[in-house]
């Protein structure tokens, strides 16, 4: 995703360089003629850091970005679920910016990143903080290339949420793609989705918009198993990104997005008993106690 933000801020004419710890990544784009640096290489101080990285070492790249940032300049996360309150720890909260993305992205090989969703990209950016650089911020996403919002931070994140703690989650148990869960497993996924939807109303948020369309209006309604295929027809043939890390062995971020509402939820005296469960189901894949299939839904128990 973070490539693939890069290259669109770039079609805007925005400076921009690309860091990660993928060494081939790296040589292929610098061999494309990007700016690409492992982050041994990185100098000097930014205006603004966009973080696109797990959120499993938030900690620890948080302090290493830390003398990179700007006294001024403002840290962007544009993760999942709700990071911005241990980024807040070290950049403190004025220089927090939260951001989510509309679109999706996956590493088909180094230095070639493939689109997995269709139309034209969508930010929706809001503050942690004051909120000082909210209009700069916003003014790097160039309108002819992004459609972008700006506005409650909250209600962005839970927006996204919605989808995120949902169909991701169930994308990594079942293995299926977002249209393919929409079309074969709506119910499950409007469960999940309506208890997002609950924890978010505790938290205040009043309108939750993703696509350019209410949410909650959506999905609160009876006729949200026949909507959800229609919203999900430019994303049909995204799968999770933890999916991508369950096949290839490695622990996800389930605990950071569908993990992070449950948390929310008991912080405000609200259970997901769904959502729990769909997240230890995943962490039962990871320690290879159940596996990656349609069949392992029936386990959530909905």
């Amino acid at each position: 995703m973070g490539t693939s933000l890069g290259n669109f801020l770039a079609k805007g004419n925005v400076a921009c360089d690309l860091v990660t710890r993928n060494a081939r990544h790296v040589a292929a784009l610098k061999a494309s003629g990007a700016r690409a640096f492992l982050p041994q290489e990185m100098e000097g101080e930014y205006d603004v850091v966009f973080l696109a990285t797990k959120q499993r070492e938030n900690p620890a790249i948080a302090r290493f970005l830390a003398p990179f940032l700007g006294e001024n300049g403002a840290l962007v996360t544009v993760q999942n679920g709700l990071p911005e309150e241990g980024l807040a720890e070290v950049f403190g909260r004025d220089r927090v910016y939260g951001a989510t993305l509309g679109w999706g992205a996956q590493l088909e090989s180094p230095g070639v990143v493939k689109l997995t969703s269709e139309g034209k990209p969508s930010v929706a950016l809001g503050a942690y903080g004051k909120g000082e650089k909210l209009e700069k911020i916003a003014a790097l996403f160039d309108p002819a290339v992004f459609d972008v919002r700006v506005g409650d931070l909250a209600e962005i994140r839970f927006a996204k949420l919605v989808f995120n703690a949902s169909l991701s989650t169930l994308s990594a148990i079942s293995g299926l793609s977002y249209g393919e869960l929409s079309k074969k497993h709506a119910k499950l996924a409007i469960l999940l989705i309506r208890e997002v939807l609950c924890v978010a109303e505790v938290y205040g948020c009043k309108r939750l918009y993703q696509n350019g369309h209410e949410v909650k209006k959506l999905f609160k309604g009876p006729f949200a198993r026949l909507i959800l295929p229609v919203a999900m027809k430019k994303h049909a043939n995204i799968r999770s990104g933890m999916l991508r890390d369950l096949e290839a062995g490695r622990r996800c971020d389930v605990d950071y997005v569908a993990g992070a509402v449950v948390k929310a939820g008991r912080a405000r005296g609200m259970e997901t008993p769904l959502l729990a469960r769909a997240v230890a189901l995943v962490h039962d894949i990871e320690n290879g106690l159940a596996e990656i299939a349609p069949e392992s839904l029936g386990l959530i128990g909905a």
